[in-house]
Order: C-alpha cells, then structure tokens, then sequence
C-alpha cells in the first residue's frame, strides 16, 4: 500500500526534518498543505527541506512554487481547481463524492473523508465500506484513489482489502509537538504498512 503524508496546518520547528524522515521511512510523496500560508511563507517552507526530496514533494496551494524550485507534484482542489497546462509533474485531486472520483482529471485523487477526521473536529465518514468496496472494484478498479481522512495505521489493512491503491495520513502523523514523537507516529506507520 502505498503512504503519501499530508503536513499540518500548524507550523512546527521540526517541520523540514520529518518531512525529511516521511520520504526516507518509505513514504512515497508528502503533499505542503498550508491553506493560510502565503506564498512567502510556502518558500521558506520549501527552502527548508533538502532539494533532494523536491521530486516527492507536492503543493495544494501557489503551484507556481513547484515549477520554480521543480517539484514534483500539484494538488487539485476546491480552491486551486485548475491544472497549470505547463506543469509536466504529477497532478493530484481532492474528490468528495465516488462520481468526483470516476470523472475527475488527476493522476491520483484523495478520496475523503474516509474515517472520522482525527485533525478536524466534527468532519465524520461520508462513505460506508460496502460502497466503498462496490466502486473500487468496479467504476474505480483502473484510478489510483487514495484513502484520505482519519486514517490511522491501524487502518491500513482494511483500506487495503476495500481496494484502495494508498492511504493519505495527516492527524495520525502530526499528533505530536516535537520531532521525536512525530517519529514515533511515522514508525508505527510504516511497521503497520509492511504487516
């Protein structure tokens, strides 16, 4: 199954390094989603992390930041609709319903929510596992949907036997002020992927 991380609102000081430590614990990608972040801001994020990592870095917000500094990827959203036509990278999208999923234009989509957020208070399951499991094995059987929301490690297998190609983890990583605790979180993770 394949682990994308989603990073937290909130700016933390370790920020760079376990963004660092997601991609070399296994993590295929790890998506810069700051909704309130400025464009500035979003730099200095980028800026921080090793240049190394910028293929498996994607951006929800100022896509024009992935074509300067090469990243390899641009998140769709309600936000930022739109694909930038002259982004040669990877192309992911927010989708919140399984129609959104079939017809959408991506190259991976979050499906979401999936579980009861653990980051926002009150955002609940939109979906239930029969139909979940109905579309993934049929309508998007050939899509690479991401699991998004309340994903937890041990979610993994479940998501896994519904059908889903990843999981998308933002609360389950993030639970922690400080870097070591954030480590924690990514090893019990990984440990539960490769179960």
């Amino acid at each position: 199954m394949e682990l994308i991380a989603v990073t937290s609102e909130n700016r933390l000081q370790c920020e760079a390094a376990a963004v660092e430590y997601l991609i070399d614990s296994g993590f295929s990608r790890v998506h810069l989603r700051r909704t309130q972040a400025g464009r500035n801001d979003m730099r200095r994020l980028i800026e921080s992390i090793a240049p190394d990592y910028y293929p498996r870095l994607s951006v929800h917000d100022h896509h024009d930041l992935a074509k300067e500094y090469g990243l390899g990827g641009i998140h769709l959203n309600s936000r930022v609709p739109d694909r930038d036509p002259e982004f040669g990278g990877l192309v992911s999208r927010s989708c919140h319903s399984i129609a959104e999923a079939e017809t959408a234009d991506y190259d991976y989509c979050f499906l979401s929510p999936v579980f009861d957020s653990i980051s926002k208070s009150g955002y609940r399951a939109a979906f239930d596992s029969q139909s979940l499991r109905a579309a993934l094995s049929s309508a998007l059987a050939s899509r690479k949907v991401i699991a998004l929301g309340g994903v937890s490690a041990g979610h993994l297998g479940e998501l896994a036997a519904l059908g889903f190609k990843g999981a998308a983890l933002l609360g389950a990583i993030w639970n922690g002020n400080d870097l070591t605790a954030i480590k924690n979180n990514i090893n019990n993770i990984v440990r539960a992927c490769i179960r």
